[in-house]
């Protein structure tokens, strides 16, 4: 049932441009949220433990403290302790009055900002530390909106104290991934919290009003190439823009709950004249003026060298889908000091819609 209705959700998505203009945006925004997180919970399997030496590869020992006790005991979390926590992110992701009906846009964007700090040069920066928690990255421009996502977690933490912020951050981005009909993103924990001494500095992430030399210039410095920066702009099939944060002001596509190529399908077949508004430059769809996209969206099909990429993803959603996966990973794993040999102990978690 619930494969049948992802592939429902899927095939509603992917219509001509026509199609988007004739078809009511609510309709879309229902096929697009109804589909994928509506059936009850499921109970995760029986925690099973792993060999001490297969465990501390990727994680090392973690202590757990019961509420105010001050005794203590040792335990080495296994995948079943963080389908558990997916779960329970999987289980609040559907919010009526929260933006489409769903905070899985917002935390794929947390999880990618506190990972696009990464600086390869200097080492700094990336999902190691969770240091958006404090002050001055907190109020960083680029972050605006994001405490919505910090917040949404913060009973996610109580509840599971023995999970790091950094690697609870990087949870909810994957679980909404996921969740939202996206990709399978391997993961891997291991990620340690650290203090506001470790914040980094303000302009490491993508300005939305500049072209192709900016989005190089940022992407290249994390360790990013040309594919990779038009697959990683993928993610902007879903959520939206809020004037209130950003400056600019609405969604992409048409079904902002939903993982889907349109993003690159609209780049090419809509027209998207300039929106004619006091707010900052940004373009909007001539054919139902409620889409839009930011001046680096369009650098994507101005570039001669990123333009075949958008062709290529708008093409086959499958080719998308794996560079996505996969360039997510990295992304999301940038600046972390894992165990050596962890990478080959990375998981999948189960979605709850499959």
């Amino acid at each position: 049932m619930a494969s049948s209705a992802r592939q429902f959700a899927r095939v509603a998505t992917r219509t001509t441009t026509r199609s988007f203009a004739a078809a009511p945006r609510q309709a879309f925004r229902q096929q697009g949220r109804r589909f994928y997180s509506s059936e009850p919970e499921k109970k995760s399997n029986p925690v099973v433990y792993l060999g001490l030496a297969a465990a501390t590869a990727g994680l090392g020992i973690w202590f757990f403290t019961s509420g105010a006790s001050a005794s203590s005991s040792s335990f080495v979390p296994t995948q079943a302790h963080y389908q558990q926590v997916y779960n329970d992110i999987a289980s609040r992701l559907e919010v009526e009055d929260y933006d489409d009906g769903s905070y899985g846009p917002v935390l794929v964007r947390l999880a990618w900002h506190c990972s696009g700090t990464y600086d390869k040069e200097t080492k700094t920066g990336g999902s190691n530390g969770a240091t958006m928690r404090f002050a001055p990255e907190s109020g960083h421009g680029a972050n605006a909106g994001l405490i919505a996502a910090r917040d949404f977690l913060e009973p996610i933490k109580a509840k599971y104290p023995w999970i790091t912020y950094s690697d609870l951050w990087i949870l909810g981005g994957v679980c909404a991934v996921q969740e939202m009909l996206g990709p399978n993103v391997p993961y891997r924990p291991g990620r340690r919290d650290n203090d506001a001494a470790a914040c980094t500095p303000d302009g490491r992430l993508p300005d939305a009003s500049q072209g192709p030399k900016h989005l190089r210039d940022i992407f290249y410095r994390m360790g990013f190439d040309d594919r990779e920066i038009v697959a990683l702009s993928g993610g902007h099939a879903i959520g939206r823009c809020h004037s209130t944060r950003s400056g600019y002001e609405g969604p992409w596509t048409f079904s902002p709950t939903v993982v889907t190529n349109d993003f690159y399908r609209l780049l090419l077949e809509e027209k998207w004249p300039q929106k004619k508004w006091d707010g900052p430059k940004q373009y909007e769809d001539k054919t139902t003026k409620t889409l839009m996209m930011l001046p680096t969206d369009i650098a994507l099909v101005q570039d001669k060298a990123f333009k075949p990429w958008v062709e290529k993803y708008a093409a086959d959603n499958d080719l998308f889908f794996k560079d996505f996966s996969g360039v997510l990973v990295k992304l999301f794993e940038l600046g972390v000091p894992f165990a050596e040999g962890s990478e080959n102990n990375r998981w999948t978690f189960k979605s709850t819609n499959a």
